[in-house]
């Protein structure tokens, strides 16, 4: 079987990176999905994920694994964020990233351009679009809303190789199976334009941009991501429970447009049982990986009780930081491999079946499903 360092990754969904100097505040602030300062006493260092930026991250830069924080920061300054970055995401050794690019900036500081995080991690680079980004750009009168947004989304999705949604941030994950009526979008478009807000939250709108993104990714033969489980306080957790999309996953079945969940977790159960459900639903387990440290080959475990091996993608999710690259690929590695050196142990599948589990959830499922 192949060494999982030797696995060939397909980064399915992440961001790109700051290379600025970042403060040591600024850093340890991307190591945790708050935003907000941390407690008197507290930092994002002392945490699952800090343990495995700990774990993975010094060697890259030529200190020791477990290298403590300050120690690692004092590094990282020595080097320049420039030298850092490019060792970190090199380190990673990604074959392809397939970039979300609805987050400009991080920490205050612009992401790196497409071209420049390909250069910098040697991979391949294609990006996906997202949804609620590009309809807030539109700013066609409430009668002309809806097939403007259709108009700007297909032209913005043609190079890309997916569309993304952030509902569950700005509304939560219950779609109804209806689409809403014409009506009812240019009176909700109206009112939008009205209050002069870019920020898309109403349900109406929301509901109706899910939909044209079917209609869209229909058309151009692109999967549709969405974000599910955990992320930071714009969020409301319980509303981005996976399961609360069945009845939209049921209606846009027909379309035959995949749906892929990201990340799911706590609710990565029913991530996995959705994809085993339907056959048109995809799933991952992402930054989920990292944030949970020492535990990602339990979590991970439990994914694959139920998902089907063939729908089963990797992620980082890596955003601001080229730590996360690093630590979303061998936090993958390091727990595919235990699961699975696991079940040999068991007896439970043979060392055919281990390499072929482990190929198809590294990268062979994600070229197939983007047609890379």
């Amino acid at each position: 079987m192949a060494r999982p360092e030797e696995l060939a990754l397909v980064d399915h969904h992440c961001h790109s990176v700051v290379a600025a100097e970042l403060t040591d505040e600024a850093l340890a602030g991307l190591l945790t999905e708050s935003d907000r300062p941390p407690a008197p006493g507290c930092s994002p260092f002392d945490s699952a994920l800090g343990l495995a930026v700990r774990r993975w991250c010094p060697p890259a830069l030529g200190l020791p694994a477990h290298t403590p924080a300050a120690d690692y920061l004092a590094r990282r300054r020595e080097l320049g964020a420039a030298e850092a970055t490019v060792r970190l995401l090199a380190a990673a050794g990604l074959d392809t990233c397939l970039v979300d690019t609805g987050l400009p900036t991080a920490a205050g500081h612009e992401l790196l351009p497409l071209t420049e995080l390909a250069e910098a991690t040697g991979a391949s680079v294609r990006e996906v679009v997202r949804l609620e980004s590009v309809a807030e750009t539109v700013t066609a009168g409430a009668g002309q809303w809806p097939g403007a947004v259709a108009q700007v989304l297909g032209s913005a999705a043609a190079g890309a190789v997916a569309v993304k949604s952030v509902l569950a941030y700005r509304h939560g994950l219950a779609a109804p199976a209806e689409r809403p009526a014409t009506a009812a979008v240019v009176a909700a478009a109206g009112a939008h334009l009205r209050a002069g807000r870019r920020r898309l939250t109403d349900p109406v709108l929301l509901h109706h941009l899910l939909w044209t993104a079917v209609d869209v990714c229909a058309e151009l033969g692109l999967p549709l991501q969405l974000h599910t489980g955990f992320g930071d306080p714009d969020l409301t957790l319980h509303r981005a429970d996976p399961s609360l999309l069945t009845d939209f996953v049921r209606a846009a079945e027909p379309s035959g447009v995949p749906l892929v969940l990201l990340h799911g977790y706590p609710y990565h159960r029913q991530a996995a049982w959705l994809a085993q459900a339907f056959p048109t639903v995809y799933t991952d387990l992402g930054l989920t990986a990292s944030y949970t440290g020492p535990r990602a080959a339990a979590v991970l475990g439990e994914m694959l009780e139920l998902a089907p091996f063939g729908k089963l993608l990797f992620s980082t999710d890596a955003y601001g930081l080229p730590e996360l690259y690093l630590v979303g690929t061998c936090q993958f590695r390091y727990g595919l491999g235990a699961v699975l050196a696991g079940w040999r142990a068991d007896g439970a599948c043979s060392a055919a079946d281990a390499e072929r589990l482990a190929r198809s959830v590294a990268g062979d499922n994600a070229r197939r499903l983007y047609a890379l």
